[in-house]
């Protein structure tokens, strides 16, 4: 179990009603809109609760999406306690190549501080525009993209902010950020594995892309709970870690409640204590007012479901009621025994001469946004069924490649062969009908595919979108490109 070096106790013993977390995941696995891949629960310091929902595995890394950002305020933290990064110093001077370039004076005043808390005066997000003004260089696109108004008056979720602070860190250390963090946080903590999206290669993109597992989301967020400190060692300065989880703008325009109380260093304040999160509900949630940390992977598009959730049941079961033992047993073999439910179909087909060796094509209308089993993703062009002594065997293309992995007929058959960890469920709905879940094990992310045997059509249907990858070969950590 990857949490086997942290001290490890009980709900009860912790001053924690195990029948409120229980509650909180009666909540979310009724919640048809959220897939739970992971939980990890921490009171004084020790894990109190843990569980992967299968096939998801405590071992694996997990696509963490933007929660990637506190990762990169981390390394900022660090970098200013080295002497490599002035907060008060221009995002410009260090680039001063660019200099000659970037004469909006917005720009030009914009600060380290003001970056790290998404304050650079951009009114709203400047990803695509910042491309625009230069595929190849998003630090001098983000600089040549004027702000709307004065840097520090105004938050703005904007990736090139995160980007450049990352990207400064990266070129004052000559480092990329998991070089960087490995000997200064990773290794401290006890995070074996780290993966980040490089673009270009060798340089870390920092607003997003780390791949880590719910242990790290955990260790991530005790380290921050202690005020910087883990076991005997000050790792992190307290005077960052007050001001990184304390709000320095507000963002009172935001929807959801809890992304409206305010922005730090690549911190979220909320309606308690403070997070980093991450698209389809990637959670590391600190409340220092009880002593507590939660660490969740997920796949959702409701992210503020979860948060309610998190409000409603686990926090009212802190300090609570009396030891109630059963209870935390009870709770520890059903986190235990969490596991997604498979597809429920024939593992057979009445014919299996009509779906060996068949290939299926998109449908006319396989990419509609208004199937109630999901959405437009990666464009697959062609998947195919073959039959060998192991069992039924599918493919799935893309213009980036193809997978060939084996179908779970009583259950997820888990595959890593092909290089992209995936787990697959499958079989048919009708004699008709072939019907597989496919889930990429490294990220949130999971698409449904329905194939017609008389139409040779297929549907495939997305959970959640990938904002990265292009490919379905691409649907993992990524390897390194560089030296490192």
């Amino acid at each position: 179990m990857a949490t086997d070096d942290l001290p490890h106790s009980t709900p009860s013993a912790e001053g924690v009603d195990p029948a409120g977390l229980e509650a909180f995941l009666d909540a979310i696995e009724d919640a048809p809109q959220i897939d739970l891949h992971g939980l990890v629960a921490l009171r004084h310091g020790r894990v109190i609760a843990e569980g992967w929902w299968s096939p998801y595995s405590a071992d694996r890394v997990h696509l963490l999406y933007s929660l990637s950002k506190s990762f990169t305020s981390t390394a900022a933290g660090l970098a200013v306690a080295e002497g490599l990064l002035d907060l008060d110093a221009t995002v410009l001077s260090y680039f001063p190549e660019l200099d000659g370039e970037i004469t909006d004076p917005r720009s030009r005043a914009m600060k380290v501080r003001h970056i790290a808390a998404m304050a650079s005066g951009h009114a709203t997000e400047t990803l695509d525009r910042a491309r625009r003004a230069d595929p190849t260089n998003l630090v001098r696109g983000f600089l040549l993209t004027p702000p709307d108004q004065d840097p520090g008056t105004v938050f703005a979720y904007n990736q090139p902010c995160t980007y450049t602070l990352a990207a400064i860190v990266q070129r004052r250390s000559g480092q990329s950020l998991i070089d960087y963090l490995r000997p200064r946080l990773f290794d401290p903590l006890g995070i074996e594995q780290a993966l980040w999206i490089e673009e270009p290669p060798g340089q870390d993109i920092g607003f997003s892309g780390l791949h880590a597992t719910t242990d790290a989301i955990a260790r991530l967020g005790q380290l921050y709970l202690q005020r910087g400190r883990w076991r005997d060692r000050q790792l992190l300065d307290p005077a960052w870690v007050d001001e990184a989880t304390s709000k320095q703008v507000d963002n009172p325009a935001e929807e959801n409640p809890d992304w409206r109380q305010g922005y730090g260093f690549q911190f979220w304040m909320a309606r308690h204590g403070y997070r980093g999160d991450g698209a389809f509900g990637q959670f590391c949630i600190v409340l220092p007012e009880v002593d507590v940390v939660l660490a969740l992977t997920a796949a959702t598009e409701d992210m503020q479901g979860i948060l309610d959730a998190v409000w409603e049941h686990v926090l009212p079961a802190i300090d609570a009621a009396a030891p109630d033992h059963d209870a935390d047993r009870r709770l520890a073999d059903r986190l235990a025994a969490a596991a997604l439910p498979p597809l429920s179909a024939k593992a057979e087909p009445d014919d299996r001469q009509v779906w060996d060796g068949a290939t299926f094509l998109p449908g006319p209308d396989a990419q509609t946004e208004d199937s109630p089993l999901g959405q437009i993703g990666i464009r697959l062009t062609r998947a195919g069924l073959r039959h060998d002594d192991s069992g039924w065997l599918l493919s799935i293309t893309d213009t980036g490649g193809t997978l060939e992995v084996p179908v779970g007929s009583d259950g997820w058959a888990v595959d890593d062969a092909s290089g992209v960890p995936v787990a697959v469920s499958g079989g048919w709905s009708d004699p008709d009908t072939f019907v597989a879940d496919v889930i990429f094990l490294e990220t949130p992310h999971k698409v449904r595919l329905v194939c017609s045997g008389p139409e040779r059509t297929l549907a495939p249907l997305w959970r959640t979108v990938a904002l990265h990858p292009t490919s379905v070969v691409q649907l993992r950590g990524p390897r390194p490109t560089s030296a490192r």
